[in-house]
């Protein structure tokens, strides 16, 4: 029963750091975080498309992005793989894209905050793109 209370309270603890309220969450108590050994981080995964208007974002561009726009933000690591992504377009049919997807493991400061920012504003100015998928959420990471 102590479990089961705990789990709960947990998750609840969660749910109310999920809640959007457009500025940074704190971090939740440390109690929360003592299953895993780790420290609170946030995980932000980053989805690139790589269509653009004149075709393709080929491999070597995206690895001069990478390097030239990634690396030097988060240059203590990072983790990349290809992607294949559908949605149901305006028209109602479904579109499909290759991507990458980028995934950060961080602190949640404003620093971080505004170079994921620019990743992201660089990538759709660069590529011409409408969006990058971005999702942020509290994760307990040990390295």
């Amino acid at each position: 029963m102590r479990t089961l209370a705990v789990l709960l309270s947990t998750l609840l603890l969660c749910l109310v750091a999920l809640k959007p309220t457009g500025r940074a969450q704190p971090a939740p108590p440390a109690n929360t975080m003592q299953f895993c050994g780790g420290t609170y981080q946030m995980r932000t995964t980053l989805y690139f498309g790589l269509s653009h208007p004149s075709g393709t974002i080929s491999e070597s561009q995206w690895q001069i992005f990478l390097r030239d726009e990634v690396t030097p933000r988060f240059p203590d690591g990072l983790t990349v793989w290809e992607a294949n992504g559908q949605w149901r377009r305006s028209d109602g049919h479904i579109g499909r894209e290759r991507a990458k997807v980028l995934l950060l493991v961080h602190e949640e400061k404003p620093p971080v905050r505004a170079a994921i920012t620019e990743i992201v504003s660089r990538y759709k100015q660069n590529f011409h793109q409408e969006s990058v998928l971005w999702e942020t959420a509290p994760v307990c990471a040990a390295f």
